[in-house]
């Protein structure tokens, strides 16, 4: 991975001038324009501060920017990952994410060192449309009280929406305004506008205006530590070890998380930039970033297609772009930290409720309901409820799971067309065949043998009732399991005892070896067996029982 890395910085920086440098300066600056307000409102929405937020952005965009995989990636908090740290939060408390942030970090670096970054390849896409929409709704819902300015209770999204049961649900008029104007000003806010200066930026500012100049009491982010290392980082003194093994399945979903964030992040950018990202070594920036972040108090940290886009849009040359990302938001929370500490968590309620319905893959989610697509639906909605209802690892198991039970159902069709033997479509004028094939009939067999459609098989016997000769065409039968391979023995036997001359014709070779291995090779003799149905009819040899050894045509 050593070699591979060094080999790609001399790939991407051959030739690298003052103007490619200035390419990269102000793309930069652009995306770190458009990181401010997420960063800040990510870091919210995590249940931990804005200060936060801006300081896992800088913090990643400065260290995994350097490792990274590809040039284009651009990492930071994002919706997901914060989505799943509500409820971390909420039990563990910050110094329990941060426990688990670490461990997410090692977990990456093992994905890494064990070249698992393809992994993600064997998720459905339904599966990650599902758990992206189930987020989009938990980011949502665990807004509603910054946008609405209530009270609620509880550890997870849905917790908290059930206790307004009991404390009641009273709106603050102030607090609804300004997130109403934000999310009205990013919906209505002109597309080309947008790529020169983001509609979140605009709205927070104009927000945070108004919040000051009209005096109004309303909660906003606070205190901006003009700092790295914030107060509350990861302390072995102040950590709980006794919890850690329950942090083991948390860290498990921040790692998958991440792993599925950058990774699909790095092939949409890929694709654009025709630079292919290197799988092994984004897993391992992505390790180190996670390893790095709580320390400073961050939260974990993943590629972020928006802000990667951005880059690729803006002209980004070289990893440089991430790194004056960073830089730019560094120097705002210095310059800025007075004002930002004015902005007001409805205007990042507003961002977020935008985000969250922009998450959601509504090209996707309308191709597979206006094409009634079952099996991708059944595996979009089961995943989006396991992601509300429980977390991200379980979404995802279940998920791939019942993705995998739909496949194999579909796979495991049988299907066996019959036929009554037509000599006269081979123009044969040859008598002696004629006769002997004038009750025959022929199986077609398509789809594999499996234990899941023997049912199917054992139709065989009643569908050809009456032949005298059988011709099996397997040659649609890619393989035959042990289940199914007994019933065929027992089939052929019950054929032998009838006086059924029986002819098995274009077998695979898989299913051949299943068969030799099985004994009916043995038991039909290697005559029995021919290349296509059409040879077995033309061949003049008769097929006489318990022919072991004769030739195979």
């Amino acid at each position: 991975m050593g070699k591979a890395f060094l080999q790609q910085l001399r790939n991407e920086f051959r030739g690298y001038n003052g103007h490619k440098l200035s390419q990269d300066l102000m793309a930069g600056l652009t995306v770190a324009a458009v990181a401010l307000p997420l960063a800040l409102a990510f870091g919210v929405s995590a249940g931990a501060t804005a200060a936060c937020g801006l300081v896992t952005a800088i913090v990643a965009g400065l260290v995994i920017s350097a490792l990274t995989g590809g040039y284009y990636q651009i990492s930071g908090p994002t919706g997901a990952m914060a989505a799943i740290l509500g409820s971390l939060i909420g039990t563990y408390g910050m110094q329990g994410m941060f426990v688990a942030t670490f461990l997410a970090g090692i977990m990456l670096l093992i994905a890494a060192v064990l070249h698992l970054g393809n992994l993600t390849a064997f998720v459905p896409a339904p599966v990650i449309t599902g758990f992206t929409s189930g987020i989009a709704v938990i980011i949502a819902m665990g807004q509603i009280d910054n946008f609405f300015g209530t009270y609620s209770e509880g550890g997870s999204a849905l917790a908290k929406l059930a206790s307004y049961g009991t404390l009641g649900f009273r709106p603050d008029l102030a607090t609804t305004a300004v997130a109403l104007f934000v999310t009205v000003l990013m919906v209505v806010f002109p597309k080309k506008w947008n790529a020169v200066v983001p509609a979140s930026l605009i709205g927070i500012i104009l927000a945070t205006a108004a919040t000051m100049l009209l005096g109004l009491d309303i909660a906003t982010v606070g205190e901006i530590p003009q700092t790295l290392l914030l107060p509350d980082r990861l302390s072995p003194r102040a950590v709980d070890w006794s919890a850690v093994p329950a942090l083991l399945a948390p860290a498990f979903s921040i790692a998958v998380l991440n792993m599925l964030e950058s990774l699909l992040c790095g092939a949409s950018a890929g694709r654009a930039t025709g630079v292919r990202l290197n799988n092994d070594q984004e897993l391992f920036a992505q390790g180190v970033g996670n390893l790095v972040l709580p320390l400073f108090g961050g939260i974990p940290a993943t590629a972020a297609l928006a802000r990667t886009s951005v880059a690729v849009r803006s002209g980004a040359q070289t990893r440089l772009t991430g790194v004056f990302h960073a830089v730019g938001l560094l120097i705002m929370m210095f310059a800025l930290a007075p004002v930002i500490r004015n902005v007001p968590l409805a205007a990042l309620a507003g961002v977020l409720m935008v985000t969250a319905w922009r998450m959601n893959e509504w090209h996707a989610i309308r191709y597979m309901f206006s094409h009634r697509f079952k099996g991708a639906i059944a595996k979009f909605a089961v995943t989006m409820v396991c992601t509300i209802m429980f977390d991200l690892t379980v979404a995802i198991v279940v998920g791939v799971g019942l993705g995998l039970i739909l496949m194999v159902a579909r796979l495991s069709k049988l299907q066996i067309n019959y036929e009554r033997v037509d000599m006269s479509r081979l123009k044969n004028d040859d008598p002696v065949l004629n006769a002997r094939y004038s009750n025959a009939m022929v199986a077609y067999i398509t789809g594999p043998l499996l234990f899941a459609n023997i049912s199917v098989l054992e139709e065989l016997p009643d569908r050809v009732a009456g032949c005298d000769t059988l011709l099996l065409s397997m040659r649609g039968v890619p393989t035959v399991d042990v289940s199914a391979a007994q019933t065929l023995q027992a089939i052929l036997e019950s054929f032998r005892e009838r006086g059924v001359d029986v002819a098995i014709c274009g077998l695979p070779t898989a299913s051949m070896t299943m068969l030799r291995r099985a004994g009916i090779v043995e038991l039909m003799g290697e005559q029995a067996f021919y290349w296509s149905v059409e040879r077995a009819l033309l061949d003049p040899r008769p097929r006489p029982e318990n022919a072991q050894t004769v030739q195979r045509v």
